[in-house]
């Protein structure tokens, strides 16, 4: 198979990296997806760098396997923790992107000498990723971050766009961390979904920073770059594995993607 026609590979640890593969798959309609769900090990937030790194390896080898051009880290905590790593053991075998960066670059180009406020899971804040990034832009640029692990958590089992979810939302994004920002990070791929409640607590007078978009943009820009963006729509359609399967999280997923999605189950330890 002609590289150009062979897949993009995504992988989060559950449903929240859809978010990125749906803004892909709008944005790149003729590519063919191949969607890596590490359920049995969800959530990412709260799990050991070691642990992170042990299942990107894991499933890096599954996308490989499938010949996939191109490998997303669709998860802010395992780009934090693996993408270095995970870029060295692809090699020239695939192109390797993670979905911090772009977001940096985004920052960096649109709010340089302001305070811009993250909210993400503990790996993603502790790891200061985003604070190093953006401080090495030297664009004057005042990093607020607070972790918000129950946010990811609540949207995996459908509580958002409602009075419960709001009010777990209004009492972080009331911290005083999050105050007087001209910008908030959306530091996690789950967080998409929740970006109109954020946006009415800042009454819409705080950029919401989605990176979904940012993304999808960013895999179009190195594919083209690469030569390697496929010219006619596949004849096959996208395929979902997960390391566990429920239909509650394939009913979720259909959600999350927009469209109906099946389930294939990929044990990543058997």
């Amino acid at each position: 198979m002609e590289v150009k026609n062979q897949p993009i590979g995504i992988f989060d640890s559950g449903i929240g990296g859809l978010t990125v593969a749906k803004a892909i798959h709008e944005t790149l309609p003729q590519e063919r997806l191949v969607y890596f769900g590490d359920i049995a090990h969800l959530p990412y937030g709260d799990k050991s760098t070691a642990a992170l790194q042990a299942y990107a390896i894991k499933i890096c080898n599954v996308l490989l396997s499938m010949s996939c051009k191109m490998i997303l880290i669709a998860c802010n905590s395992a780009s934090a923790a693996a993408y270095d790593l995970v870029k060295e053991y692809v090699g020239s075998k695939a192109i390797v992107l993670n979905v911090i960066d772009p977001v940096v670059d985004h920052v960096a180009e649109h709010f340089p000498e302001q305070a811009v406020g993250l909210i993400g899971t503990r790996q993603t804040v502790n790891s200061n990723v985003y604070l190093k990034r953006i401080d090495a832009k030297n664009k004057g640029i005042k990093l607020q971050s607070l972790a918000t692990p129950l946010l990811a958590s609540m949207i995996e089992e459908g509580f958002y766009n409602n009075n419960i979810s709001q009010s777990v939302i209004d009492k972080y994004l009331a911290d005083e961390t999050l105050q007087d920002i001209r910008a908030i990070i959306l530091g996690c791929t789950h967080y998409p979904l929740i970006k109109k409640e954020v946006a009415h607590f800042y009454k819409n007078e705080v950029e919401v920073i989605d990176s979904s978009y940012i993304v999808a943009d960013t895999v179009k820009q190195k594919l083209a770059e690469a030569n390697l963006l496929r010219q006619h729509k596949a004849a096959n359609s996208n395929t979902f594995l997960v390391s566990d399967y429920t239909k509650s999280f394939e009913a979720s997923s259909s959600l999350f993607f927009g469209e109906s999605v099946k389930l294939q189950k990929y044990p990543l330890w058997d």
